[in-house]
Order: C-alpha cells, then sequence, then structure tokens
C-alpha cells in the first residue's frame, strides 16, 4: 500500500493506484470502478460504513484495520478512515476520437495543478485529457485529491511523447492551440466550436520549442501579475468554449 502512494513506477507495473477518504472512493464506486480493494479504520468515521457497505455489495472485500494503523499507512496527514485500491483507467488513443475539447498536459509537474486540470475539464465538459512528456503522474495521490473524483469522469491518455500525441490529435480532426502568456491571439476571439486541442505546458517554462501548433492563445490581463496558475487558466479557457458551445 505503501510503495502505491509513494512510487509511481509501483502504480504503472501494478496498474493500480490508491483513492483516500469517504467522497473519494464513493465517487470511484457512484462512477462504476469497482476497487481491488477497501480499508477502513477500526475507528471508522462519518460515511466510512456507508461506503464500505456499497463496496461489499459488489464482492469487493473490506479490510478492517487495527487502531492506528491507517494514520501510519495514509498519504494525507489527518486520514478519513477509508482508503481504496483501484485499477488504473487511462485508455488508449481511440479515446481522442470523436470530441470537440481536448486538454493536453505536457510537462505539468505539479501534482495540484494536474488535478485541478482534471476537475476543470471534468465541469467544462472536455472530451479527453492527455498527458504527456514529464507530465506528474495522473495517479499520483494529490492529483487524484485534486481532482476531487474528477479522475473517474474525464476519460484520460497517458502518451509521454507530445509530438505523438500531437500527431494523435490532428489526426482525429483537432486544431492544436497552445496556450501562451502572451502574443497570442486572444482566447474569446478564438472559435471555439471547431475540434481543438488545448495544449498547456510548464508552469515555470511553458510550452516547448518546437510543437507543430496550428495557431496559440493567450489571456488579456488588466492587473500586473506576470501569469495565471495553469490550472486558473486552464478553467478560464475551457469555460469559453463551453460557453460558445452553450450559446450555439
Amino acid at each position: 500500500m505503501r510503495r502505491l502512494l509513494a512510487k509511481r513506477a509501483t502504480r504503472w507495473s501494478e496498474r493500480a493506484f490508491v483513492v483516500e477518504g469517504v467522497e473519494g472512493v464513493r465517487t470511484g464506486l457512484d462512477a462504476g470502478a469497482v476497487p481491488e480493494s477497501v480499508y477502513v479504520a477500526a475507528e471508522d468515521g462519518h460515511g466510512v460504513a456507508e461506503v464500505a457497505s456499497q463496496a461489499q455489495e459488489l464482492g469487493v472485500r473490506v479490510h478492517v484495520l487495527a487502531p492506528g494503523v491507517m494514520a501510519r499507512i495514509a498519504d494525507t496527514v489527518t486520514p478519513q478512515g477509508v482508503l481504496a485500491v483501484f485499477p488504473t483507467m487511462d485508455r488508449g488513443p481511440e479515446a481522442m476520437a470523436g470530441g470537440t475539447l481536448a486538454v493536453v498536459m505536457d510537462d505539468v509537474r505539479d501534482p495540484g495543478n494536474a488535478g485541478t486540470v482534471l476537475r476543470t475539464a471534468d465541469a467544462a465538459g472536455v472530451d479527453v485529457v492527455v498527458c504527456c512528456g514529464g507530465t506528474v503522474d495522473p495517479y499520483n495521490p494529490k492529483t487524484v485529491r485534486s481532482s476531487a473524483g474528477s479522475i473517474f469522469h474525464v476519460p484520460l491518455v497517458v502518451e509521454p511523447d507530445v509530438h505523438l500525441a500531437l500527431d494523435l490529435l490532428a489526426a482525429r480532426g483537432y486544431r492544436r492551440l497552445g496556450a501562451v502568456v502572451r502574443d497570442g491571439e486572444d482566447y474569446a476571439a478564438v472559435d471555439w466550436r471547431q475540434p481543438t486541442a488545448l495544449v498547456l505546458g510548464n508552469e515555470a517554462a511553458g510550452l516547448p520549442a518546437g510543437l507543430v501548433l496550428e495557431g496559440t492563445v493567450a489571456i488579456p490581463m488588466a492587473g500586473r501579475a506576470e501569469s495565471l496558475n495553469v490550472g486558473t487558466a486552464c478553467a478560464v479557457l475551457c469555460f469559453e468554449a463551453l460557453r460558445q458551445r452553450r450559446a450555439r
């Protein structure tokens, strides 16, 4: 369990990840994901028994941990009394087909930012999220928590080669737009109704050189802030796309 929480290599070799907390586990169960196992604290808290019962109805084995054990193995400082091991859910390139908005994360290193992008994509109706390059593991415990359950809702593709990912998206009819701090087209002037892959780069360095894109897009800012957090920028851009689609 500790290895699944701490090591990306273990998560990928086992094709499993850990979800902590009542709401996270319940969201996974409600989304139709069946955990491999569930662990509850002997001194269970609010909602733990209900989640355990829901898992047992699916035939999942529920393990009751001795007092104090949950605090030693959980990733959070104050664990909520339940964690579950779910199978990973990323898909192949076929998940890129047939959509109108994709979000590509290239070298997004911060787990909280990556989780916020997943949560934003879910809320804005994004069709697929693609993780590329040095982007943090989407199954990192902090990313999973920051996604607030959206990791169970948004189709996810992990493709280490960003150039290949962009080629695959282009082959499926997506226009590729990179998010930049300045000198890009005003995001409000972009026609987001046509199939678009929004490419988000590293928090500090931005997009790498050499990407094949049809254009870049920027968010004009009235204040003196140099840039927006990548999760916030993703929200602004994706919800503009949603606004345009709803208006149509």
